[in-house]
């Protein structure tokens, strides 16, 4: 008698918790992982999040975020070009983006490492999107420390365990060192999906080529 094993593969999402197309590409994901799950009933993708810094020279504490959108993309009628075209985007996908409640541009050194510091206990999804929701559409400093406590607390997590560990340096240098692999595998701009180590897929993108590139590594 055998059993049948089921094919796995291994999908890695480059990301920043501050990228708002980062949080549309993670529904876009989901949509496309639904499909593969519909085509191939055999299949596991096994979806690990590696950090990217938008921002490296942020301030631990964060920074004010409108002025620094304002001199970054040329002014507040750019910005809200930005921010409308972010929220038609989004609004398809069931985002609703509330930019004005972001007072504080994060550094999100400290969120990366709490992703990083999930994964090793298993499927880190839920948080990211709770961390992607605090940050765009409740307006949450996700840099601090005990916010992100507390938004590891309502996932299920030992807010007294994740505060510990956010209060350390533990595994911040390895973050930085899987940031640094991801720039230089060629990243640039996130989201940026990695599928089997083999087929990028830069930027959020419609779930058929997610879908296309997973097939194609099956194949």
């Amino acid at each position: 008698m055998t059993t049948d094993t089921p094919t796995r593969l291994l999908l890695e999402i480059v990301s920043d918790v501050v990228c708002p197309w980062c949080f549309i590409g993670l529904r876009r994901l989901d949509r496309a992982l639904e499909t593969l799950r519909d085509r191939h009933p055999g299949l596991v993708v096994e979806t690990r999040w590696r950090p990217f810094f938008l921002n490296p020279d942020t301030p631990p504490e964060g920074e004010p975020y409108r002025p620094f959108l304002e001199q970054k993309f040329g002014g507040s009628t750019a910005v809200e070009a930005l921010f409308q075209r972010v929220r038609e985007a989004g609004a398809a996908w069931g985002i609703d983006y509330r930019f004005e409640a972001i007072q504080l541009r994060a550094n999100t050194l400290a969120a990366h490492r709490l992703i990083h510091w999930a994964q090793q206990r298993g499927d880190a999804r839920a948080l990211v999107e709770r961390i992607f929701v605090g940050q765009f559409q409740r307006g949450e400093h996700v840099g601090d420390p005990a916010i992100l406590a507390d938004i590891a607390a309502a996932c299920g997590y030992d807010r007294a365990a994740v505060a510990a560990y956010l209060a350390s340096d533990t595994d911040a240098e390895q973050v930085r060192k899987l940031e640094r692999e991801a720039r230089d595998w060629g990243v640039r701009a996130v989201p940026t999906f990695v599928v089997d180590r083999r087929i990028v897929v830069p930027g959020a993108e419609d779930p058929a080529m997610l879908v296309t590139a997973i097939e194609q590594a099956l194949a």
